[in-house]
């Protein structure tokens, strides 16, 4: 880790919503997961918001299903259309088991095909 990425993430742990901010944008240019997903884990909406974005570019099933199991709804829904999109039906079904009606129905649109 360069001394730069170790000071800004040092005044980021201390409060400095500056270097938080920078810390999230030089992240998702990276697409570094694991800052994002540590900011995310601290409570950071911000954080999160980009770490789903990029684990649904990335096509980040795993990332999505740890955030959509913590009760994110937006992650929840980046899951059912990225494993709509990938053919995921194991996912489907396990979102359609837990109730999710949309997986449901992604799930019997795929199996009508």
């Amino acid at each position: 880790m360069s001394d730069e990425l170790t000071m800004l993430r040092e005044r980021a742990d201390r409060g400095d919503g500056d270097a938080v901010d920078q810390l999230i944008e030089l992240a998702t240019e990276t697409g570094d997961l694991d800052e994002l997903r540590r900011l995310a884990d601290l409570g950071n909406a911000a954080a999160t918001d980009q770490l789903i974005e990029l684990a649904t570019e990335l096509g980040d099933l795993d990332e999505l299903r740890r955030l959509a199991d913590r009760g994110n709804a937006t992650a929840t829904d980046q899951l059912i259309e990225t494993a709509a999109e990938l053919g995921d039906l194991d996912e489907l079904r396990r979102l359609a088991a837990q109730g999710n009606q949309a997986a449901a129905e992604q799930l019997a649109e795929l199996s009508d095909e």
